[in-house]
């Protein structure tokens, strides 16, 4: 797996957390299908299928795997062996919704995985339809956004990885080519770089850069062209990586460079502003005061940034809105951006964690426009 351990990254004293919270919450059971939810308590990445597989974690009781027989070997030789779940394998003529209803009994309030299928969600409600559904992000996030020491380790091994890619990018990139073509290699590079899968693979070249999530065209880079590349994948361990830096064919325009010393200055003051105690807003604010004193403020489009662990996108939101008090462990990106739409664009993205008394970045590639 790496630098860090299965059972280091879901240890077994995770499912009791969770059920304690879960008695907490007020809620009777929470019922986790397939995703990230079910990885988080489990360490099992379950294959998401038309078949149930699901944990049910009673407030109080003993937690059961429902799992298809033809599933069960994955599951056995999985982390969640090591938890004494008891795993009730389904054959395929079973309806494995009404024995979790069974087994649970009578009750009042479950919690579903957040990303539960609706088709999953929806039969559950017919096996127990007395009882109301909620979310069980709800209970799963306070645990989930504090990130252990071990899902840091993780956090930097992705965050390392990443960066070997954005080293390679130069070899990569060059006038003539196609941002498809690139965006291939790129994903080559990050399986060989360590990652289990690429998550995306963004190559905004020239006006395609005032595009955030620009997705990969046929579109010809030109010279003198800057070129933002924002990529990210999932490790084995299953913790992920995403890292934006933006790259020039030749030395950029010269607006381009003036705004772009912005960003610096902007994206440096948020990781600067990353302690304890702060709140989220305040880091999407420090960054956003100096694009808005520079005259750019109507073309920072989007947050700050966003959690990320398990899931590229997870809590903490860093947002004007969100008053969350920053804690140690917890983990998200600081990627402001500045895009002249029909001209060319602009994004610095690295991985921070909040640490005991500062945030530390994970990716520690350097920050200027790099020349080709």
């Amino acid at each position: 797996m790496g630098l860090v351990t299965s059972e280091d990254l879901f240890p077994v004293s995770r499912l009791a957390a969770v059920q304690e919270a879960t008695a907490r919450s007020g809620l009777d059971a929470l019922l986790l299908t397939p995703g990230p939810d079910l990885r988080y308590v489990t360490g099992y990445d379950a294959m998401p299928m038309e078949r149930l597989t699901c944990l049910a974690v009673p407030a109080s009781g003993e937690p059961f795997l429902m799992v298809p027989r033809l599933e069960l070997p994955a599951a056995e030789h999985s982390p969640a062996s090591r938890l004494g779940v008891e795993f009730v394998p389904w054959e395929e003529t079973d309806d494995p919704y009404a024995q979790v209803g069974i087994r649970l009994g009578a009750v009042r309030k479950v919690g579903l995985a957040d990303r539960m299928w609706a088709m999953q969600s929806l039969r559950l409600r017919d096996a127990m339809p007395g009882a109301e559904q909620t979310l069980a992000g709800g209970v799963l996030r306070e645990l989930r956004m504090r990130k252990s020491p071990a899902e840091v380790a993780a956090l930097r091994e992705a965050g390392a990885a990443i960066d070997t890619v954005h080293a390679q990018v130069p070899n990569f990139l060059k006038a003539g080519r196609t941002e498809r073509e690139v965006g291939k290699d790129i994903a080559e590079a990050i399986i060989a770089a360590g990652h289990a899968t690429v998550d995306f693979t963004i190559v905004g070249s020239g006006p395609n850069g005032a595009s955030p999530h620009h997705e990969l065209s046929d579109r010809i880079i030109q010279p003198g062209e800057p070129v933002v590349v924002d990529i990210g994948g999932a490790m084995p361990s299953g913790y992920c990586s995403d890292s934006t830096r933006v790259y020039c064919i030749g030395e950029p325009p010269a607006d381009y460079a003036a705004y772009y010393a912005v960003l610096q200055a902007a994206q440096q003051a948020a990781c600067a502003h990353v302690r304890p105690g702060v709140t989220c807003e305040s880091i999407d604010a420090a960054a956003r005061e100096v694009i808005a004193d520079a005259g750019y403020g109507d073309y920072f489009i989007h947050r700050t940034g966003h959690g990320i662990g398990l899931e590229t996108h997870e809590e903490p939101y860093i947002v004007t809105g969100n008053t969350e008090l920053m804690e140690p462990g917890f983990a998200f990106s600081v990627e402001p951006g500045i895009y002249l739409p029909g001209m060319h664009g602009a994004r610095i993205e690295d991985i921070v964690v909040c640490g005991e008394a500062e945030g530390e970045r994970v990716n520690l590639s350097a920050r200027d426009i790099v020349i080709i």
